[in-house]
């Protein structure tokens, strides 16, 4: 089936009710006081971290938290001591472009870069294969049950998801970033599973 047939909006409707949606989500997402931020982060991993495909996974791919998301520090710290292998994402803007980087030390290894997200300093960048990695946990602003997701505009994960078709795709979010329909794109890749902090929901 066509996306024409699946979507019927024009491009600038799309653009604009993508922003609206982003707005909306963003605003209740960012409403969350930061103790319930770290509660729902915390039920989430434990979710996360008994899925069996997280449990097989060697290589892992976090995202590093920015703003309101769900807590990732955490979930990367256990997944050290647990012995995987964990990646982080590097941002190349001007490709619009991420450069997954294997990550040794939380603290010592990232820094403030680009959009105010912390990312590999230039010393501790150690690139790895998209091909490589087994799991990724992709970040979104709004996620529906069938797995289609929303990011932050820009395509950045769209882009590299598509170098790593072999990883599963596992979004975590609040609740409340899931909702009934998304105006997707073409371009606009699925996640496999979705983790919040009440439920797991199997998307493909």
């Amino acid at each position: 089936m066509s996306q024409k047939s699946t979507n019927p909006l024009s491009s600038s409707d799309l653009t604009a009710w993508k922003k609206e949606v982003r707005r909306q989500v963003l605003e209740r997402r960012d409403a969350l006081p930061a103790e319930v931020i770290a509660q729902k982060s915390a039920a989430i991993w434990n979710r996360l971290a008994g899925l069996p495909e997280f449990i097989a996974a060697r290589r892992v791919m976090f995202f590093v938290t920015f703003g309101s998301e769900v807590l990732t520090d955490p979930m990367i710290r256990t997944a050290l001591l647990q012995g995987k292998e964990v990646a982080v994402p590097k941002t190349v803007p001007k490709e619009k472009r991420l450069i997954p980087s294997l990550l040794l030390d939380l603290e010592e290894d990232l820094a403030v870069g680009h959009y105010g997200v912390r990312e590999p300093v230039p010393a501790a960048l150690r690139p790895v294969d998209p091909a490589t990695l087994d799991l990724v946990i992709v970040p979104g602003v709004a996620f529906t049950e069938k797995g289609q997701r929303l990011g932050y505009g820009a395509g950045f994960y769209d882009r590299f998801l598509l170098l790593a078709p072999q990883a599963r795709r596992v979004a975590i979010a609040f609740d409340l970033q899931v909702v009934p329909w998304l105006p997707v794109g073409e371009h606009d890749l699925p996640v496999h599973t979705i983790v919040t902090e009440t439920r797991v929901i199997r998307c493909l």
